[in-house]
């Protein structure tokens, strides 16, 4: 059950279960089991996303049908699972990983980024489209519209698992964090993951279905929405992760989320570019 306590410092203190519901007891002798928030979280995201699919189909903007659709996702959500975790492992943990290659494997330990699930779908989108024999480029438009839920119920579970807790604040909203540095002095700090949930999710997802379903940006030049969606997630991102504590070292005085965001921004530029330039040379011929 989800409480939220009073502090005697006026800010709420984070006392929310990470389970959905626990198992009385240990689970196989691993410890505490049950249903968690965080794969209540994924599940979410990729039922709203196969939904938003069948939506684009019926309304000719997917080549895909149900089963089709189903498909895509299953290749996606490999995309995401695979790519997450080793982008965290090799983005995050780079020391360790050399140390010891086998702790991409323990995933029981917890750790998956972003970035590296953008990876992992993107493989995941070019493997699907040449087995489905469609373009790239519209596809991958698609996917960008699909995506940003994800972002949304991913933050919200980093919220109830009390991690990636953000930098301390003096503001009236803000939240006490039992395993935050400070925490017994009763300092506080931002929520920020649901500063990310808003950006990355809700924000971003506005943007792409205005530009998905208001414009004619999606059948005029394929990829724009993709490369629009990389730049738009990145500059959510650089801003949530001003109010995020850094969760490894700084690169170039950088957290790694704005540093990694400012080169997904870039990409996302060069997308655009391409498919400006692949348009032009179309209507010259």
């Amino acid at each position: 059950m989800i409480t939220f306590l009073k502090s005697t410092y006026a800010h709420w203190v984070h006392d929310l279960s990470p389970f959905l519901w626990e198992f009385p007891g240990s689970w196989a002798g691993w410890g505490p089991g049950g249903i968690r928030w965080y794969g209540v979280s994924y599940l979410a995201g990729f039922l709203v996303a196969y939904l938003l699919l069948i939506q684009a189909n019926k309304s000719g903007k997917s080549p895909y049908d149900k089963e089709q659709s189903l498909n895509l996702m299953t290749f996606q959500v490999l995309g995401v699972l695979f790519g997450g975790r080793i982008g965290y492992a090799i983005l995050y943990q780079t020391e360790r990983v050399l140390e010891d290659p086998l702790f991409i494997l323990r995933v029981w330990e917890g750790g998956m980024a972003s970035h590296g699930g953008f990876i992992g779908v993107i493989i995941a989108t070019i493997w699907y489209v040449r087995q489905s024999k469609q373009g790239f480029w519209p596809v991958a438009d698609l996917i960008a519209t699909i995506v940003p839920p994800g972002f949304f119920f991913g933050r919200i579970a980093n919220f109830i698992n009390g991690e990636l807790w953000g930098k301390t604040t003096e503001v009236s909203w803000g939240v006490l964090f039992p395993g935050a540095p400070g925490f017994a002095e009763g300092i506080a700090r931002h929520p920020s993951q649901l500063y990310a949930a808003c950006l990355e999710g809700l924000a971003v997802f506005a943007f792409v279905q205005w530009r998905f379903w208001k414009t004619n940006v999606y059948v005029r030049t394929p990829g724009r929405l993709g490369g629009e969606f990389l730049v738009a997630y990145s500059v959510a991102r650089i801003i949530g992760e001003f109010f995020r504590e850094p969760d490894a070292s700084l690169i170039l005085g950088m957290s790694r989320g704005q540093f990694y965001s400012i080169l997904l921004a870039i990409a996302g530029i060069f997308v655009i570019l391409l498919s400006e330039l692949r348009r032009s040379k179309k209507a010259t011929l």
